[in-house]
Order: C-alpha cells, then sequence, then structure tokens
C-alpha cells in the first residue's frame, strides 16, 4: 500500500482493513470506493499475492533465516543463565529461588515492555526495533560477563529484558504482515524453530563452556554469538512492503490494546500463554538442581548435554505449526498439551533415561503448543498485531517470571514432587482454556 502522507488516520486504516478482507474477484469495485471515502488524491495499492513472500521462493528463505537468526539469539540470550542457577548459587551465595531471578527479572522487564516495544514499531517500522533489540541485547551479554556481584548481574539482566522486548512480538507481527496465508504457518513454525533452537543452545553451550572455562567465559561467548545474529537480521531481512505507519499518539497505543482485550479468543490464548509458558520454565529452572544433586550427580557439561533435546522443539513447532493452520488449530492444540502434560509426569521417574524422555516430550508438547497459539493470535488479531502480539507475549512471560520463581519456594517445601504439582497444575489448566476456545477458531 501506497498512501502520500506519512500516517493514516483510523478511517482510513478501517477502509484498508475491510480491503484486505474482501475477495480479489472485485478490485475495481474495492478501489473505487476507497477513492470515494478517502478521497481522489489518496493512491491505495491492494493486496496483491504477488507481493507476500511465498513458501519456495527466495525471498522465504532469506526472511527465515533472518527471523531464524533473530530468534535463536534472543533466546539464547535469555535463557543462557538457566543451566547456571546452581553455579550462580554457589558463586553468589544465594539460595535457588534468588538464583532464579537472573531469569525472572529479564522476563518480567521483558513483558511489561512488550507493549510499548510494539507500539513503537507500529510507528516506526518492524526492521529498526528488532535490528536495534539484538544488538542491544547481545551487547548487555557480553556487559553481564564481567559484573563484579549479584545485584549488578541483575540490574544488566533486567536491562537486558528491556532491549530484548523489541523483538519477539514484532517478528510475529512482520510474519503475519508480510507472509503469504498459506505460507504463515511454516513460517512462524520455523521461527519458533530458531528461538527452540537458541534455546536449546544457550543452555547448551553455556553448560560445556562454564565446566571448562567458568560461567563468565560462557555469558560472554553467548553475547559475542548473539552480535552475529544482529548482523545476520540486519543484512538479511527484507524490508517490509505491508506495513502501514500509525500517527504517533497515545490513543494510538490504547486503542488497539483495549480492542484486544475486548475479543474473548484473544483473551484466552493470552490466559494460554501464561500457563504454558510458567510450566515449561518452572520445570526447566530446576532440572539443574536435580540432577547436579545425589542420586544422579551429574557433572554441570552433562547437564547442559542434556538440553539438547530442545531440538525437538525446532522440529515440533515448524510441523505442528504447518499442519494446524491447514488442518484446524484446536485439536493440535490440545493433543500438545495433552503431549505436555506426559513429558512432565514422566520427569517424576527415578531413572535417568525416563527423566530425559519425558523432557523430551515436553519440549516437543510446548513448542507445538506455543506455536499454534501464537499463530492463533496473529491470524485473529485484523490490525495493529505487533500490539496483539505483545499481549500474548506480556501474559506468556509473566507466566515465566510468576511461576518460575514460585517453584522455588515448591523446590525447597517438596523437592521435585512439589515442582511437578505446580507445572501439572498448570498444564491441566491450560487444557481446560483450550477447550474454551472451540468455535473461535478463524478461517
Amino acid at each position: 500500500m501506497f498512501l502520500p502522507r506519512p500516517y493514516l488516520g483510523n478511517a482510513k486504516r478501517k477502509v484498508i482493513d475491510f480491503c484486505w478482507q474482501l475477495p480479489d474477484r472485485r478490485p475495481t469495485l474495492i478501489a473505487t470506493k476507497a477513492t470515494l471515502f478517502m478521497g481522489k488524491d489518496t493512491k491505495l495499492a491492494l493486496p496483491d499475492v504477488a507481493s507476500f513472500i511465498q513458501q519456495g521462493t527466495p525471498a522465504f528463505v532469506q526472511t527465515n533465516l533472518a527471523l531464524f537468526a533473530s530468534g535463536f539469539a534472543t533466546f539464547a540470550l535469555l535463557y543462557c543463565v538457566q543451566p547456571l542457577l546452581p553455579v550462580l548459587s554457589t558463586a553468589f551465595r544465594v539460595t535457588p529461588t534468588e538464583a532464579s531471578l537472573s531469569i525472572s527479572l529479564t522476563t518480567a522487564l521483558l513483558a511489561v515492555s512488550l507493549p510499548i516495544a510494539g507500539s513503537l514499531s507500529e510507528m516506526w517500522g518492524r526492521k529498526p526495533i528488532m535490528v536495534a533489540s539484538v544488538l542491544l541485547s547481545a551487547t548487555l551479554g557480553v556487559i553481564s560477563s564481567l559484573v563484579p556481584n549479584w545485584p549488578a548481574l541483575l540490574v544488566v539482566r533486567a536491562a537486558m529484558g528491556i532491549t530484548l522486548s523489541g523483538l519477539p512480538s514484532i517478528a510475529m507481527a512482520y510474519v503475519g504482515e508480510e507472509m503469504h496465508p498459506e505460507s504463515m504457518g511454516l513460517a512462524m513454525g520455523l521461527y519458533i524453530g530458531g528461538n527452540a533452537l537458541g534455546g536449546m543452545s544457550g543452555r547448551l553451550l553455556t553448560g560445556v563452556i562454564s565446566d571448562l572455562w567458568g560461567w563468565r567465559t560462557a555469558l560472554l561467548a553467548l553475547g559475542i554469538l548473539g552480535l552475529g545474529c544482529g548482523l545476520i537480521l540486519w543484512r538479511a531481512l527484507p524490508v517490509s512492503r505491508h506495513f502501514v505507519a500509525s500517527e504517533p499518539r497515545l490513543r494510538a497505543v490504547i486503542q488497539p490494546i483495549r480492542l484486544h482485550l475486548s475479543d474473548p479468543a484473544l483473551r484466552w490464548l493470552f490466559a494460554e500463554g501464561f500457563l504454558l509458558m510458567g510450566s515449561f520454565v518452572t520445570l526447566y529452572n530446576y532440572i539443574s538442581y536435580r540432577l547436579l544433586a545425589p542420586p544422579f550427580s551429574l557433572s554441570q557439561t552433562a547437564v547442559g548435554l542434556i538440553f539438547a533435546i530442545y531440538v525437538f522443539g525446532l522440529f515440533g513447532s515448524a510441523w505442528i505449526g504447518n499442519l494446524a493452520a491447514k488442518m484446524g488449530r484446536l485439536r493440535f492444540l490440545l493433543s500438545a498439551i495433552l503431549v505436555t502434560l506426559i513429558g512432565n509426569f514422566l520427569t517424576l521417574s527415578d531413572r535417568l533415561w525416563l527423566i530425559i524422555a519425558g523432557v523430551a516430550i515436553l519440549t516437543f508438547g510446548f513448542f507445538a503448543s506455543h506455536s499454534i497459539a501464537s499463530s492463533w493470535v496473529t491470524a485473529r488479531a485484523r490490525q495493529a498485531k505487533a500490539q496483539a502480539s505483545s499481549l500474548y507475549l506480556l501474559t506468556y512471560y509473566l507466566g515465566s517470571s510468576i511461576a518460575g520463581s514460585a517453584g522455588g519456594l515448591f523446590w525447597a517445601s517438596a523437592g521435585w514432587a512439589g515442582v511437578i504439582s505446580l507445572t501439572g497444575a498448570l498444564l491441566l489448566a491450560a487444557m481446560a482454556i483450550a477447550l474454551n476456545l472451540n468455535g473461535w477458531e478463524p478461517a
């Protein structure tokens, strides 16, 4: 779409949204009505199938490389300290619950900053915010390796939560705007697959490197890796073709949020994100404490290698996300949550191979369900998709922060059984909420 002015009023945006939803067989009629409504001086380019990024094209490969790299860096930086929690507890003489703040503070600040970052992207564009987010976060990752004490580390990690907010929801909005509808499910799955691989690599690399050269070297290596991914994003991501800037007014920020919160289906999806992420992060936060202690007594490297099963999330998100978009989201969401629940309870076993299998199954189910829920949000939101994604991720990361830290209390009082009772309750609630989404699936 091309308009002679930098910003569009609400009426003009409604016309554009209306035109996007009409079938392509009536372009002349649509253009005539839009011209009468908006004025003859306005040039409106209707949506053209060829203008979207489609599967099988070089642009599709290039775009997904950039989004994959950005998701990889974001989640590697976000969760690189997770396998280090026992090490940080020893190095700084803090309890497991206090150590979990190095993740919970990051995700909490990330959550509350997401709507602001999404609103800024509606005014300034998607790519500039995304590139700045990855590069600044990677720089803070390097700084975190140099901190002298525990409060300083928490400050840096909290600041990283703010800078990381410029990537997740905006990347989801970019996919919703630029991808062809038939390619959207696969693209979203691949992006979330990058998240999964980044989360795996962050945990794996820090576990191995910290065992060999210490936790500071591990965080330094992750920061440098993040800078490289930021450069790939900057060079490879195509400029938005369907982005339309909003007016830089407070109303432009608040009105879309009110619109999304008035949609019952979106409210259920936002709650789903809270429960799914809360259960997932809680289990991953404290599994290291269990495996490092007797009777398993694994090394930090061995625990880090166990996180390699994150690759199951890569396949789960891409494969299930693509199938769900074509065959129905609800049935796949319910199935994915059930798989996650089974993996969750398998970790109660005292046999190491069953614990590893349980974590693998849980990881597959979680990323599959997250891929479905997040793509459902972008498909459901007809406008201001970045704000819709931001609200989903707001509750998503609040679940990580609140449940992730609360899990420390369950671990201290009842051990691993206490942690699993919390995560199991969250997943059962997620399944109940998924049933409430029946009938709300977008066409």
